[in-house]
């Protein structure tokens, strides 16, 4: 059902049942461990969680007074209502094992899910707009070296009202934060700016030169976007700071060991986005998946903190930084706030830290000091983040 002018349809799209691996641990004292448990056994071991998603969108007023919006996407995934993350040749295969009143079935129905799920505003009132997929059948799709049907472009075209003055875009919660660009041919203008899920943009004047996001709007949206990069979306970087956790029972030398990582991370995160350090993702991220390995096993092995451990845990920060760096540099950084964005999105990844060691603290934190808490506990968790942390390793290198 379409919804009316001044409503937005809020949904969410279901992602299908993953089996996930757990590992059966002795009875303990369950209220407060179950939540951490949990926390270990939702991250799906078929799946990377890393880099940070979002949904590229740029929004283009031409000269003729016509408008076109390209929102890059799995439309593979959308028009067969599976998570973007599915294995790409699963979904290629299920669509072309489709007949041809089937498949122009799928497709007309996802014509219609752009068209309920995004709203293009002139002065309020929504436009209509056509809705076509300009990568299918092109060499973007058939000569593509990840295999696609549809491709990953969903093209909306309408018309922009004669005396319109300004203009919002909004795309509802069924896709993930979106990085807008709008572009004014006519006048020379773009600006950008990262709207959260379900949100609806700024307003962008039509009339006059374009304002830039304000010194408060860009550093809420960077913090939260650092803070998010690790809960949830960091899976990577959040099982990395749990293993630090659970091999130290008292305070102090987690401090160090966050302290080092904190700093690592931060330098090569501000050197990146400077360009003055780069390095390929295909070798950043599986050394980032083995450094969870790495350190989860090493709980395993041994019950106290090592000398060289924060050494070892700042090198591992180097690594992890870069890969702060990739996300940020996908996500774009505003030119009249650049400063500003990176300082607030590496404090959200600090504040987001900090969230998963109270939680820690929290929930398996209360028995650090009782003399059961490292077979029942810390061994039994290591031994499952190292899993993840070898099997994630495996896969970066593989694919």
């Amino acid at each position: 059902m379409s919804l009316g002018p001044h409503h937005e349809q809020r949904e969410t799209v279901l992602l299908s049942d993953t089996p996930l691996i757990c590992t059966k641990i002795s009875v303990v004292p369950r209220l407060r461990f179950r939540f951490l448990a949990f926390l270990l056994c939702a991250l799906p071991l078929v799946a990377d969680a890393h880099p940070l998603s979002f949904t590229e969108t740029t929004v283009t007023l031409h000269v003729d007074g016509t408008f076109q919006v390209d929102m890059v996407c799995d439309l593979d995934a959308l028009a067969l209502g599976m998570p973007q993350d599915t294995d790409d040749a699963q979904l290629v295969a299920t669509l072309e094992a489709m007949a041809p009143d089937e498949f122009s079935a799928l497709t007309q129905h996802l014509r219609q899910f752009f068209l309920r799920r995004i709203r293009v505003r002139f002065d309020g009132t929504p436009e209509p707009f056509e809705v076509a997929f300009p990568d299918h059948l092109t060499p973007r799709t058939t000569e593509s070296a990840i295999p696609t049907v549809l491709g990953l472009t969903a093209r909306l075209t309408g018309f922009v009202p004669s005396n319109a003055t300004e203009l919002e875009f909004f795309a509802s919660r069924s896709f993930s934060d979106v990085h807008l660009t709008v572009l004014d041919v006519a006048r020379g203008t773009s600006v950008r700016s990262v709207m959260e899920r379900g949100a609806r943009s700024d307003s962008f004047t039509l009339r006059s030169k374009v304002a830039a996001p304000g010194r408060n709007a860009v550093g809420w949206r960077y913090l939260r976007l650092g803070f998010v990069h690790i809960v949830p979306d960091g899976a990577d970087h959040l099982l990395f700071v749990l293993g630090l956790f659970l091999l130290s029972v008292k305070l102090r030398p987690l401090v160090w060991q966050i302290t080092a990582f904190t700093l690592a991370h931060a330098i090569t995160l501000t050197l990146a986005t400077a360009n003055v350090v780069e390095l390929s993702p295909r070798v950043v991220e599986p050394l980032i998946a083995l450094s969870i390995a790495y350190v989860a096993i090493e709980n395993t092995l041994t019950n106290r903190l090592n000398p060289w451990r924060p050494a070892v845990v700042f090198l591992f920060g180097l690594l992890h930084g870069l890969g702060f760096a990739g996300a940020l540099t996908a996500l774009g950084l505003p030119d009249n706030e650049r400063i500003l964005a990176l300082v607030t999105f590496n404090l959200g990844i600090e504040l987001g830290q900090l969230a998963v060691i109270g939680t820690a603290l929290g929930t398996i934190g209360w028995w650090r000091f009782r003399p059961w808490y490292r077979r029942r506990i810390v061994i039994p968790l290591s031994v499952g983040i190292a899993l993840v942390g070898v099997f994630w390793t495996l896969r970066r290198v593989l694919i």
